[in-house]
């Protein structure tokens, strides 16, 4: 059985689902799988690591179609290199996650560990590479987290027969995407996870989807995860659905280096369980409610820094909070969707689930009809 609409058409994909995902291995399974994985590229920093992941996908998706996710926020953060920029971070926000990590009892690094300099793939600079490196592989389709692309890289995506994608809170969002020349709106509800605005998917997806009057396809995104949810968003009027916490407790995950305690934390949690906050990058996401978060939510915290200075502040946090494998203090981008995760799962077997569950939910809705 396979799930048509016209992205999927458009596409070659068997199903309408568009897997978001740090992890190149849940991507390569997600597209082999028919669906079209999408690889986040915002954490790599060396072009050339970017580049080896992409041969990966190349190489590992038996000739099906994916994607890439780079971030070029509209407004275009202050450049720089993690030492320089560094010299901008306040001395008493240093002093406050160093206080929070021995509060929490997460140890220091070893020396022999590499540390994280902090995620830069949100500078014009380090998008605009990511962009040239996937255009020299094979992706169908680049997205972006924050808002329409620069002309210039929208130009340069088509020229190559890329489609571009971004993601969008609000239905002013969405229709300077189509102005812009953005071949695919994603409508992103507040239920996601990472970066989101305030509208529930339910609202938001209807609201655009009748505000471009078909102008261009519309993905739903924010609190889908099962074949229900993805009729769902169907009968709303878009052709397909972006998935990204869903993914998280893929078994491919945590075999590509996922943090197992991340994993843990996800399958224990309940929808309620996260927290819109801007202190993982500076702009507001959803993450998993921790020891972290609370933290950062006491009286005594200080307030997030911009983009991109919070996450240079953050990342080695975050290096050490991986790497101390505590499943109360965890430091990760995630949607409510999570309370609907029971298990580390492989790819193949949340489709096939996915799959199963919209063909009863179409039923069910067919039955509703009347002669």
């Amino acid at each position: 059985m396979t799930i048509r609409t016209p992205l999927t058409e458009k596409f070659g994909i068997d199903y309408p689902v568009f897997a978001f995902t740090p992890s190149k291995a849940v991507a390569a399974a997600v597209s082999r799988a028919g669906g079209l994985g999408v690889l986040g590229a915002v954490r790599y920093n060396d072009a050339g690591e970017l580049d080896d992941a992409l041969t990966f996908m190349d190489q590992n998706t038996d000739g099906k179609p994916y994607g890439v996710d780079v971030v070029m926020p509209n407004k275009v953060p202050t450049e720089g290199t993690p030492e320089n920029l560094g010299e901008l971070i306040p001395e008493a926000h240093r002093a406050f996650v160093s206080r929070v990590l021995d509060d929490l009892g997460v140890p220091p690094l070893g020396n022999d560990a590499a540390h994280d300099a902090g995620v830069l793939g949100w500078l014009h600079s380090v998008a605009q590479s990511h962009v040239d490196v996937a255009l020299r592989h094979r992706p169908v389709l680049i997205a972006n987290a924050l808002g329409s692309p620069p002309p210039d890289v929208i130009a340069q995506a088509h020229d190559a027969g890329v489609k571009i994608a971004a993601l969008a809170g609000a239905v002013r969002h969405a229709v300077s995407h189509v102005d812009a020349g953005v071949d695919v709106v994603i409508a992103q509800g507040g239920e996601a996870g990472g970066h989101t605005g305030e509208v529930a998917t339910v609202v938001l997806v209807p609201e655009i989807v009748r505000a471009l009057g078909g102008s261009v396809p519309v993905l739903a995104a924010g609190g889908i995860g099962d074949g229900t949810q993805l009729a769902a968003v169907i009968g709303m009027g878009a052709q397909g659905a972006w998935m990204g916490s869903r993914w998280l407790t893929a078994t491919e995950y945590s075999d590509d280096g996922g943090s197992r305690a991340m994993q843990a934390a996800l399958v224990e949690a309940s929808s309620q369980d996260t927290v819109r906050t801007r202190i993982y990058s500076g702009k507001p996401a959803r993450l998993l409610k921790s020891k972290w978060t609370d933290a950062w939510q006491a009286d005594d915290a200080p307030s997030p820094l911009p983009m991109p200075l919070q996450n240079l502040l953050v990342s080695e946090a975050h290096q050490r909070i991986a790497a101390a494998q505590d499943p109360a203090v965890v430091a990760m981008p995630a949607g409510q969707i999570i309370g609907s995760l029971d298990g580390v799962v492989p790819v193949a077997d949340t489709m096939a689930q996915i799959v199963r569950e919209y063909r009863e939910a179409v039923g069910r809705m067919r039955a509703t009809l009347g002669d």
